[in-house]
């Protein structure tokens, strides 16, 4: 179903926080997409955009981590703002890929991340993490990788 609309699963979200399942860094970005308001034909799109596999999705659902739904929840049942869900989102994505493409060198840019309070802040940093993630897998990489953020996240 094309036009189902995909959110996380209370698992899903557990899973954001600990990382109990270890997944792999592509899954986890797809499953960092999962916000509620996109649908499968979406969500494949940004995934291939972000070089994740395909069927990623329906590995995140077999795992119980995602499910159809009508809007994305908040733990406590209250839904998120669209800001808000952008905000996780591209957190998540720039932490994540901080992470999978600089390891221990990315310590002082994953601070940065850290201290952005707003969508703003975040996107006023990706010129900055592109660059770090070109230098350390090469320039192609980093144009990329930013490409594929920003079209998951568009500026808004």
């Amino acid at each position: 179903m094309p036009d189902a609309i995909w959110s996380k699963s209370e698992l899903g979200r557990a899973e954001i926080e600990t990382r109990a399942l270890r997944l792999k860094p592509a899954l986890r970005m797809v499953l960092l997409l999962v916000d509620g308001s996109r649908n499968a034909r979406d969500l494949a799109d940004l995934s291939a955009q972000l070089h994740a596999p395909e069927g990623a999705l329906q590995e995140l659902e077999a795992l119980g981590l995602v499910v159809r739904s009508d809007m994305a929840v908040a733990h406590d049942g209250v839904a998120l703002s669209p800001a808000a869900e952008r905000f996780r989102v591209l957190y998540g994505l720039m932490s994540e890929s901080v992470r999978e493409y600089l390891g221990l060198r990315g310590y002082f840019m994953q601070l940065k991340v850290e201290r952005c309070a707003d969508v703003a802040e975040l996107q006023a940093l990706l010129p900055a993490l592109a660059d770090a993630i070109g230098k350390a897998r090469g320039d192609a990489v980093g144009r990329r990788w930013r490409q594929g953020v920003e079209a998951a996240v568009p500026p808004g």
